[in-house]
């Protein structure tokens, strides 16, 4: 946990940050000894390190502790579409070039290159990004070599000499086949003990073996446990005094006990009680928070933070048809899609497998009429899946496995938006 100077004044958003890096309300779970088993990874462990856990569980914040991104080489999952972008990005942090041309004159020679990245055509072969070139101006009768290098090689030579960590942070939102030629290109750089370290969730992480069975027994798993009460309320009971406020105990257990075991939404909790109470920073005369409307409280996160790809996923896909009308048993009428996401929603899920049986029965509970058949059901599911997989965040929120006829809830945002944010 952070240091504070009791005679500066903070600002509320330096004490809770949901979805950045926590200083003050950082708790580092030393009973779990997480810090030190990623640690490991520095001493030339010789292999692929495989963080995981839930989504917003702390994996990318306990990460950055030990490998600071000013320190590595570090990737988001859905930050490169292509693979060719990943190693020119590669190259450009690690400031070396991947087109070189030599002029040779009989008067001068001269050299230039291009970084990978700039915005200039050069023999078959476009960059984007900056350019540093030098060229001799003097005449003179002679002639221009172009080379081009292959921007993987030069990005693998380059992490080697280097020895800087490579980071993926959201390793699963990459596509199979991208997943597959990233593990066999870095597997000798594993080997010779450079730290790679892939961040997943829990389901996902076995993941790089399936795309590369020579690393069986070369990876070392560091798991993420959602985050216990006790561990949750560490963060009001150190935030809300920096701010020379007092949350009562009964508010901090409840916040606690809705928070899915996520910090992430533990401190979404806090800020928000802060923007209610006008809290903007330390304030001088202590304050005593003893009256919170704590349902609007839990309505106005689940609104702000679920909301949008609730949305998403009940307008389904486009078409041209009206969809068929249900009637739910609370008097109101929805599409098929909206009906799934109801029944999840009387599941009250947390971070959770549930089964398609399971799924059908609430289904059941929350319609009237006649019921929808199970191949309706699954191809909703699969819809939205892939929905769920084409947004902007880099975990989709849902993950339907066809074959398992399982469905994963890996977005605690969303579950609370099923609990709190559906009237």
């Amino acid at each position: 946990m952070g240091i504070f100077n009791k005679k500066q004044k903070y600002r509320a958003r330096q004490v809770f940050i949901p979805g950045g890096q926590p200083t003050l309300t950082y708790n580092p779970r030393k009973e779990l000894d997480l810090e030190t088993k990623l640690e490991d990874a520095k001493d030339f462990l010789c292999k692929l390190v495989m963080m995981t856990g839930s989504t917003k569980s702390g994996k990318t914040v306990l990460t950055n502790k030990i490998f600071p991104k000013s320190e590595t080489i570090w990737f988001d999952g859905g930050s490169f579409s292509t693979e060719e972008d990943f190693w020119l990005e590669i190259v450009l942090q690690l400031d070396t070039y991947v087109d070189e041309t030599i002029t040779e004159s009989k008067n001068k020679t001269s050299q230039g290159a291009v970084k990978a990245g700039a915005d200039k055509q050069l023999v078959l072969f476009k960059l984007k990004g900056e350019a540093s070139a030098s060229h001799s101006t003097k005449k003179g009768e002679g002639k221009t070599q172009n080379r081009k290098g292959n921007p993987k090689t030069i990005a693998l030579q380059a992490l080697r000499e280097s020895n800087k960590p490579l980071i993926i942070d959201d390793f699963h939102y990459l596509p199979r086949e991208q997943q597959a030629n990233l593990v066999r290109a870095v597997k000798a750089l594993i080997f010779d003990g450079l730290p790679v370290i892939f961040i997943a969730i829990p389901h996902r992480r076995l993941d790089a073996v399936k795309v590369e069975r020579e690393m069986t027994g070369r990876i070392e798993t560091v798991s993420v446990p959602p985050w216990e009460e006790v561990e949750l309320i560490e963060i009001p009971k150190i935030g809300f005094p920096i701010l020379n406020c007092q949350l009562a105990e009964e508010f901090i257990n409840k916040l606690a006990s809705e928070a899915i075991g996520s910090p992430h939404l533990m401190q979404e909790f806090c800020r928000e009680i802060c923007n209610m109470k006008s809290i903007k920073e330390t304030v001088d005369d202590k304050i005593m928070i003893d009256e919170v409307d704590i349902e609007q409280l839990f309505r106005n996160v689940s609104l702000n933070t679920g909301k949008i790809i609730f949305d998403k996923l009940s307008k389904g896909p486009r078409q041209r048809a009206d969809r068929v009308q249900r009637q739910l048993t609370n008097g109101t009428t929805t599409d098929i899609y909206g009906l799934v996401l109801h029944a999840l929603a009387q599941l009250r899920p947390g971070l959770d497998t549930i089964d398609y049986e399971t799924l059908r029965t609430a289904v059941r509970e929350v319609s009237t009429g006649t019921q929808p058949q199970a191949h309706e059901i699954t191809r909703v599911l699969d819809k939205m899946s892939q929905i769920a997989a084409s947004d902007e965040s880099s975990t989709p929120v849902i993950d339907w496995e066809k074959e398992e006829r399982i469905l994963h809830v890996t977005d605690p945002f969303f579950a609370f938006y099923l609990r709190w944010g559906i009237e």
